[in-house]
């Protein structure tokens, strides 16, 4: 079991995109880190690499879920509802 500094929402967190990464402000002067791909794999860990401490990472997993190329199709096609007649 870890022991977390804190708990932060992604929210919090500035992202980079350059780096894919996201950072937040640790204690010691440098940044928890956390990226993009990490959070894809289910990671809820941030880590700072100048220090021991970690923060967990809130967040909703299905905002990055990745979204295969058949489930872009399918969710893309729109779909006519049938009307219904009124008598």
């Amino acid at each position: 079991m870890s022991v977390y500094h804190d708990e932060i929402e992604i929210e919090d967190f500035e992202y980079d995109e350059e780096d894919d990464t996201y950072y937040y402000p640790c204690p010691c002067g440098d940044r928890f880190q956390i990226s993009k791909e990490e959070l894809i794999s289910g990671e809820e860990v941030a880590t700072c690499p100048s220090c021991s401490l970690i923060v967990k990472v809130i967040y909703n997993p299905e905002d990055f879920k990745v979204v295969s190329e058949e489930e872009k199709r399918t969710t893309s096609t729109v779909t006519e509802k049938p009307q219904l007649e009124t008598a």
